[in-house]
Parts: C-alpha cells; sequence; structure tokens
C-alpha cells in the first residue's frame, strides 16, 4: 500500500491478484449476486487505490480492505435493492460439490442447502451478515470485525452469534420441510 500511495500501480497490480478474489467472495455473500458482487468489487479496489494514501502500516491491511469493501457494500445497499435480490444459483455454483456422495441427489441436496444458506443471509441484518461473513467465511479475528464495523468486540461477538441463530433456524426450517417429490420414469 505504501508502494501504492507513491503511485507504483505494479504494487497495486500485485495487492489485487492476491485479493481480489476474497473481496468478491465477500461481496458475493452480501449482495447474493456474483455478477453484482463482481461490480461492487471493482468499485471496492477503486476506492482502495484512491484510500492508498491514508493507509497506515501501524494497520492490518486486510482489515483495511475489508473495511472499504464492508463499507461500500453496505451503502450500496441502502441505496440499491438489486444487492437483496436472491441469487441461489450464484451461491450453489459456490458450493457446487458439497456433497461426498457424487450422486445427483446428493448434488440436489448440496444446492437446496446452499438456497437455504442465501436465504439466511439475505434474512440476516446488513451488519449481522458483514460480521458472520467476515468471521466464519474469511477468518478475521473478532478485533478486526469491530475495525471494519467501528463497533466494540462484544458488540461483534453479539451480531455473529444472532447471525448463527438465523442461520439455525433457515436450517432447521430446511431439515423439517419434506423430500422434494420424485419423479419417476416407467
Amino acid at each position: 500500500m505504501e508502494l501504492t500511495a507513491r503511485g507504483d500501480r505494479a504494487a497495486f497490480a500485485r495487492l489485487f491478484d492476491r485479493h481480489q478474489a476474497a473481496v468478491v467472495r465477500f461481496c458475493t455473500r452480501f449482495s447474493g449476486s456474483t455478477a453484482r458482487a463482481e461490480e461492487l468489487a471493482q468499485d471496492v479496489f477503486v476506492k482502495l487505490y484512491q484510500a492508498a494514501p491514508r493507509y497506515r502500516p501501524d494497520a492490518q491491511f486486510k482489515t483495511f480492505l475489508f473495511r472499504i469493501a464492508a463499507n461500500h457494500c453496505l451503502n450500496e445497499g441502502r441505496k440499491d435493492a438489486r444487492t437483496k435480490v436472491s441469487a441461489t444459483g450464484d451461491l450453489a455454483a459456490q458450493l457446487d460439490g458439497v456433497s461426498t456422495t457424487g450422486a445427483p441427489d446428493g448434488a440436489l441436496e448440496g444446492k437446496e442447502l446452499a438456497a437455504c444458506v442465501q436465504r439466511a443471509l439475505e434474512a440476516m441484518s446488513d451488519r449481522e451478515r458483514t460480521a458472520f461473513s467476515l468471521c466464519r467465511f474469511e477468518g478475521l479475528p473478532y478485533k478486526e470485525i469491530a475495525q471494519v464495523l467501528d463497533a466494540s468486540e462484544p458488540a461483534v461477538k453479539s451480531l455473529i452469534h444472532r447471525a448463527g441463530l438465523t442461520l439455525v433456524a433457515h436450517l432447521e426450517a430446511h431439515h423439517r420441510a419434506p423430500p422434494a417429490l420424485e419423479v419417476r420414469t416407467a
């Protein structure tokens, strides 16, 4: 980031290459759409480039990056209803192969589970979804998530706990749902 702040485009390209996939994953979980997530991620990297002069090496780069990503997604979510559109197929594609059986019914169950997880993510508040995604999918510790969200660590723990409860409720409802009708051929 220090090199980027001095105008080194190659340094920024290395940052982009190293972190682009993680930012797109985060934006996908936030928006529910891979196409929309790619747009959001591009915006995040433009903002990151513009913010390079403000970066201080005493801060974790990943925290700085995800703060920009979280703020951008939260702001876009407030003004753009498209970020709430369900794109179950996108998440299902990310989780493709979850089944260990390799059987078609296992693949179907994996896609149904992905749809259930996506519905749970959509049911969470923006801050819960952000905290949960950063913790469970990106592996950030509570302290860094607190910095990203400008919140206390106990508040982050509470957000993640509530998000987990939402996920559990959706998974329990999915588990109780009757199995899909089986089509038989004669």
